[in-house]
């Protein structure tokens, strides 16, 4: 080691606090960096995990291929494993007492099927043979046909089709439910031949089979070896290799061998980051650009403040060099030498304390995501090497960019100037000049905080530049996380109950009774009892939504819309209607008005561009009423029944109802209102559906089935509905995560560069407690360079806040369509945090001073 370097360390070892300080700041900068990384890829792994756990690991499915077509793509280069499988069809299930379910579907796996999805036994075992069978727990649980293991069934079996002319060469499958037409079943079923079983096992209801699917699930063995020249299967493909090319390589090996139908798992792909939706793959990389940017400019900013912020010291220190005989080059590697030493110490530290720091993390909230959702999948910390390499890349870039900055600066000037420090600290009578109403408004503190921040402006920037970063990373992130959440509640179903019972026509007392005895079973959590009738209305140009001004209108400029009238039960309309501010007495009829709640804002997905869009269905004010016209079915029609007020407009839904879509608009009434509304003649048009959320979905479906008369249907949706708020839930974990990384991170950076700055000012405090001023005047001093520093930092970063959340809101519109609105919230929220957080690290910062003996901190030359 030459003397210079050993010169360094010891000026390190001398200014122990500052060394340390430097080294805190590049730890925290690291750590971040680590911890969003490994948040980010850690999350991503759990969404992949849990995605397969539901619905099997696999990439590519091409359908209806021959064994010749089945030998090509096992033997494509990119084939990992190939999973064979083949729907046999349905066949009616004698004595099923579900009539929402009346088919058994039969569905054929080779052996690798059985351990690739997710097919979990809970009696006997898995089929060996092809003329053995694994059927669902659910056909004895829910439709009450009792098979026994060992038992043998014979089946005929055949394909779904429509009774309509126009429909009758679509096959159905298990994604369609059962097809009624007048309360009588639509479709058949046209045998395709007869297959005798063994019963051998039972299995758990399996995750993939949709809960309204019409039959029951049940597996027999598919033998390889017996696929003939002209039989089809299924070929599920699992690649090696996942990557945005594997759109373009299975298209092309299905075009080469003549393999006409072909799909992808995007629900488990766009979690490797991999989608063939241009849309989707823009957002996706301008949303991590700007992140990126964000985070990236956060870390240069902490590693660069610690260095910054004593400048000054390092500045003497060079000079000191200079003057017995340390060439530019020499000082220049004195100070990268500097942060090398601080680069080996702090980097290490840095990704370990993120990794723990995110294992703890991890830790805790484990048991809270799977004991809220039942999640089977764990978040584990998730290490990549990219990761790491891009933490201590950035780390290092700006430890050199940190240094090399004073560096140049130092090694230019003289050594007398840097030893005296001439040039940190240049006064004149303008530099320092405040207005007269500073000291007439404020007094005289205000005046010398104010006069002291002007005085070092190096210092003061600094500071600055770190509460602007810290307010712009909290507003980005939080502004991301919460459009995120979002977006993806807006290309979600929207499903939010377990169960449906429905029934079509009014419904009868004793019907009535009946439903609200479903409704108090044990296990029901909460439950909405909801009639609906259908009605139109002729909307101006004005009012109708943007999306509709240039479709077709009536001769006298009028849209038709069709109107969703819905009456909900009295317990749930005033739950509803505390839930979205209204008062619930406005909705009855009592007050001379019909009144009703329009839902005006509505999701829903634009098939020309595959956008995820919200916007207003109808522009209208409270206040205005809604003509309402009903289709006479005898003379077919309009005539208008009754005028409707609106007495509140919202976006949100009660539990049960979907968006109307385009077109369409959902009104809220009381049972009150809807009675006003229909007449007897109108009564076979309303249809009744009781929804209810269960703590037990499996057995209230059962106790419904038991106690429902013939003409009431069950669907049980409870699956769907745990899907979507298991993927809300844990968006909300990583964006409430992220948001409190980003938090802590921002108030330690503030932290630290306050307290550092304070440190540097001992000699400076010391002064001015020798010419008089006293500790209340002191105080007085920070608080006004706390408001200052707040107010300054305000005005740059919420402009720059402002611009990079349009640029968010930019990115996320190639896949989606809303409004751009500010997070007012969380700018009020920013703002009281500046001033409290600025103010605690000042005042903290100045306690440690003022304890400090005043000749001995006027003799102090390091930290």
């Amino acid at each position: 080691m030459n003397i210079v370097n050993k010169l360094t360390i010891r000026h390190l070892k001398e200014n122990k606090r500052r060394t340390l300080v430097t080294i805190i700041g590049v730890i925290i900068s690291v750590a971040m960096l680590t911890a969003v990384a490994t948040l980010a890829v850690s999350f991503m792994d759990l969404m992949k995990r849990q995605t397969i756990a539901n619905e099997g690991e696999w990439h590519v499915l091409y359908q209806d291929v021959n064994k010749n077509q089945l030998d090509a793509i096992k033997n494509d280069e990119s084939t990992k494993k190939v999973v064979p499988s083949r729907d046999l069809g349905y066949a009616h299930l004698e004595g099923s007492q579900n009539e929402n379910k009346p088919y058994l579907f039969v569905k054929e796996y080779s052996t690798e099927g059985f351990k690739q999805y997710p097919i979990e036994l809970s009696q006997g075992r898995l089929p060996q043979a092809a003329n053995e069978v694994v059927i669902s727990e659910g056909i004895k649980n829910n439709a009450k046909v009792d098979y026994k293991i060992g038992q043998q069934i014979t089946l005929d079996i055949g394909d779904r089709f429509m009774k309509d002319e126009e429909a009758s060469d679509i096959v159905l499958d298990q994604t369609s439910s059962l097809t009624f037409m007048d309360d009588q079943l639509n479709e058949v079923l046209k045998m395709k031949g007869t297959e005798t079983f063994t019963i051998v096992g039972v299995i758990k209801r399996p995750t993939w089979e949709p809960a309204w699917a019409p039959g029951y699930t049940i597996i027999t063995y598919l033998d390889e070896s017996r696929i003939g020249v002209y039989d089809a299967v299924n070929a599920t493909v699992v690649l090696k290799k996942v990557n945005n090319s594997l759109y373009n390589h299975a298209q092309d090996l299905a075009k080469k061998n003549k393999i006409e139908s072909i799909s992808f798992n995007n629900n488990l792909l766009r979690y490797y980051g991999v989608t063939n939706n241009d849309g989707l793959s823009r957002t996706l990389f301008s949303l991590s650009a700007i992140i990126m940017a964000v985070i990236i400019i956060g870390s240069v900013s902490l590693i660069y403040n610690a260095f910054a912020i004593s400048v000054s010291e390092r500045s003497r220190h060079l000079g000191m060099l200079a003057s017995v005989g340390a060439t530019k080059r020499q000082k220049r590697n004195s100070v990268f030498f500097e942060g090398v030493v601080i680069g080996l110490i702090s980097i290490p530290i840095g990704i370990i304390s993120g990794l723990v720091g995110i294992g703890i993390t991890f830790f805790f909230i484990n048991s809270i995501i799977q004991g809220a959702l039942g999640v089977t999948e764990k978040l584990i910390v998730s290490v990549t090497p990219l990761s790491i390499l891009v933490s201590c890349v950035v780390s290092m870039i700006t430890i050199f960019i940190s240094t090399y900055l004073p560096a140049i600066k130092a090694s230019k000037i003289s050594a007398i100037d840097a030893i005296r420090q001439t040039t940190d600290v240049k006064l004149t009578g303008k530099a320092v000049k405040t207005s007269k109403f500073i000291r007439k408004i404020f007094g005289i503190e205000a005046e010398i905080g104010l006069k002291n921040l002007k005085r070092n402006k190096r210092r003061y920037k600094a500071t600055v530049f770190s509460l602007v970063i810290s307010i712009v990373l909290f507003l980005a992130v939080s502004f991301f996380t919460a459009n995120l959440k979002k977006s993806l509640e807006l290309s979600q179903d929207g499903v939010n109950y377990d169960i449906q019972v429905s029934k079509d026509g009014e419904i009868t007392e004793t019907e009535d009774r009946l439903m609200k005895s479903m409704a108090a079973l044990n296990d029901v959590t909460e439950y909405s009892l909801i009639k609906s009738f259908g009605l139109s209305s002729w909307i101006d140009k004005a009012s109708v939504a943007d999306e509709l001004v240039d479709n077709s209108m009536s001769e006298d400029g009028k849209f038709s819309y069709f109107i969703h009238l819905y009456a909900l039960d009295a317990k749930s309309l005033q739950t509803y209607a505390k839930m979205i501010g209204v008062d619930y007495e406005q909705l009855s009829i009592d007050t001379g008005n019909v009144s009703g709640i329009v839902i005006d804002t509505i999701p829903y997905q634009d098939m020309g561009t595959g956008k995820y869009v919200e916007t207003k269905a109808i522009h209208k004010e409270i206040g205005q009423t809604l003509d309402l016209y009903y289709g006479d079915r005898e003379s077919g029609e309009e005539k208008l029944i009754n005028k409707i007020k609106i007495a509140a407009l919202t976006d949100q839904f009660p539990m049960g109802i979907y968006p109307a879509g385009l077109g369409g608009l959902d009104v809220i009434v009381s049972d009150q209102v809807m009675n006003q509304l229909v007449d007897k003649k109108m009564t076979d048009d309303i249809y009744s559906r009781l929804y209810l959320k269960s703590s037990a979905p499996m057995k209230t479906q059962g106790e419904i089935e038991d106690m429902k008369e013939g003409n009431m249907y069950v669907h049980n949706l409870y699956q769907a509905r745990q899907q979507e708020e298991q993927m809300i839930m844990l968006m909300s974990v990583f964006t409430y995560g992220f948001i409190l990384l980003i938090t802590a991170i921002s108030i330690a950076n503030i932290f630290n560069t306050i307290s550092t700055s304070i440190s540097l000012r001992k000699r400076e405090f010391a002064m001015l407690k020798s010419v008089g001023m006293t500790p209340k005047g002191f105080n007085k001093m920070i608080n006004y360079e706390s408001i200052f520093y707040g107010i300054k930092s305000l005005l740059y970063g919420l402009p720059i806040s402002i611009i990079i959340m349009y640029l968010i809101h930019r990115a996320l519109m190639n896949s989606f369509s809303y409004g751009f609105t500010l997070p007012w919230m969380s700018i009020l929220y920013v703002i009281a945090a500046v001033f409290i957080i600025v103010s605690s690290a000042m005042l903290y910062s100045s306690a440690k001073v003022k304890k400090e003996n005043i000749i001995d901190a006027l003799k102090q030359e390091s930290i």
